[in-house]
């Protein structure tokens, strides 16, 4: 009996490392996808660094309490899956979007953000951000607008002294 007790407190400490460590989080019932489809979505989420591993809803809500996060607890129903990402914030929210996209019976449930419990709405709005790359470029664009405006303005006002001059 204490073996297996001992045996569900190292998983539950196990899931409480994951989503302390953990830069997003994502929840989703996998009801009703085949082999092959778990299988092309794991492998997915490998190549990008993602854990995704199925746990015991029990265990879970155990976990999600000891590291403060108990607002995930009412998502924890029913077959769960659980994505964890320690680098990338928004690769597992738009991996398992993009999926549910083509696949609609996996569902996206909830998540962890950056340590904040996150509804579907949320995860699914982060999964519709552009990526770090893109970001990056429309703020380039942003900050060269005043500049080409300026040299736009000098350069007509160049151009109309030299009209008024010949």
């Amino acid at each position: 009996m204490s073996k297996i007790l001992e045996a569900k407190q190292a998983v539950v400490s196990e899931i409480s490392d994951k989503l302390k460590a953990a830069a997003s989080v994502v929840v989703v019932d996998y009801r009703g996808l085949d082999v092959s489809q778990v299988t092309e979505l794991r492998k997915q989420l490998r190549e990008a660094g993602i854990d995704f591993k199925v746990y015991k809803n029990s265990m879970s809500r155990r976990a999600a309490e000891a590291v403060g996060l108990e607002g995930l607890n009412e998502s924890l129903t029913g077959p769960n899956a659980i994505a964890f990402s320690n680098e990338d914030v928004v690769a597992p929210a738009k991996i398992l979007n993009d999926f549910a996209k083509k696949n609609d019976k996996l569902e996206i449930k909830a998540g962890v953000i950056e340590g904040v419990v996150a509804s579907e709405a949320d995860v699914k709005a982060l999964a519709e951000l552009p990526s770090r790359e893109g970001l990056l470029s429309m703020l380039l664009s942003v900050l060269q607008a005043p500049m080409r405006n300026f040299a736009l303005a000098t350069k007509a006002v160049a151009d109309q002294k030299e009209e008024q001059g010949a």
